[in-house]
């Protein structure tokens, strides 16, 4: 058998459908044919899984990533022990955001000792990391912080469009307190770093506006003159490729007919609205500025339709076989 990288797929939130597009991505054929994934979570939430849904694949449960490649019809998975047989379903818990950081804790671990070719996560509650005490409001900024990163960003891929957040889960009126020179300069430098990793050369970098029209000359707001055209001005004196501020409503038309390569956008849904318009089931999260590389689904943990066994892989999948192409 050829020798395949191997990526950690974290089981994401237990009581959500995490458990079920973790095992669905694993087991997957279009993700067993480019790298051998394994799975780091518990085996109460994994093995209901994997008999909810009938899948003919048996856990093999490791230590930790070895040379080997696992047999056909076996899943290699890491136990953590962090929950217990028993786990709520459809709802967030103390017991499983605590879970959640360490399986995501684990996976950092063994990306940044070189296990693992890449890392990607299961979705996770937010209110289930607050009720465990863990103060991250969400994945980017904890493996951040697991992995002593200080410059990083939001990245969302989906058909042919690559938004990259200056801002991301903030209160509508805390953002343009948030939108300053220097972040928008720091984000567009990640943008640079995002096409390396997806193997762009020279790419073409737009900036949004975050007012109405890109601030109609500051008739709408000033965010614009004060603060994003100086931080798109400096960038190009660095020799970036960059254009803006310019009105999203235009600019998310050019990047989808081609015209941009990455589009940097001010807060979460002025880049995630048209994203998901067109990838809601295959969009895939990236951070980029991390010494790892990391991906996810652009989807939440979907409590509603949470162990029904209709959770749809599809998003879980690309974000594995995105990692796989990325370059660290």
């Amino acid at each position: 058998m050829r020798k395949l990288k191997k990526v950690a797929i974290t089981m994401g939130e237990p009581g959500g459908i995490g458990p079920e597009v973790a095992v669905k991505a694993a087991a997957s054929r279009q993700v067993r044919s480019v790298c051998d994934p394994i799975l780091i979570g518990d085996s109460g939430p994994i093995l209901k899984a994997l008999g909810m849904l009938s899948l003919p694949f048996s856990l093999k449960a490791i230590a930790g990533p070895g040379e080997s490649r696992p047999a056909a019809g076996v899943i290699e998975f890491i136990p953590m022990g962090l929950l217990g047989r028993k786990f709520k379903r459809g709802a967030p818990t103390a017991e499983g955001g605590r879970a959640c950081y360490g399986y995501i804790k684990k996976a950092a671990g063994l990306a940044l000792e070189g296990g693992v070719h890449a890392v990607c996560t299961a979705p996770i509650s937010k209110e289930a990391l607050r009720m465990a005490g863990i103060r991250y409001p969400g994945h980017t900024e904890m493996l951040a912080d697991l992995t002593g990163a200080k410059k990083f960003a939001m990245m969302l891929i989906g058909g042919p469009l690559r938004v990259l957040l200056v801002t991301t889960h903030a209160a509508i009126k805390d953002v343009p307190g948030l939108v300053k020179r220097k972040s928008v300069l720091e984000k567009i430098s990640l943008a640079v770093k995002a096409a390396s990793m997806l193997g762009i050369g020279r790419p073409r970098i737009a900036v949004c506006g975050l007012n109405p029209h890109a601030g109609e000359a500051g008739l709408f707001g000033m965010e614009e003159i004060t603060e994003i055209a100086p931080a798109v001005r400096l960038a190009r004196r660095k020799g970036i490729n960059v254009e803006g501020p310019v009105a999203p409503d235009a600019l998310f038309r050019k990047a989808f007919t081609g015209g941009v390569d990455i589009v940097v956008a001010m807060y979460h849904d002025q880049g995630l609205i048209p994203l998901k318009m067109i990838a809601f089931d295959s969009g895939v999260n990236v951070t980029v500025g991390l010494p790892i590389i990391r991906t996810s689904p652009d989807h939440g943990t979907a409590y509603d339709i949470a162990w029904k066994g209709e959770a749809n892989p599809a998003s879980m999948i690309e974000a594995v076989r995105t990692a796989i192409s990325l370059r660290p």
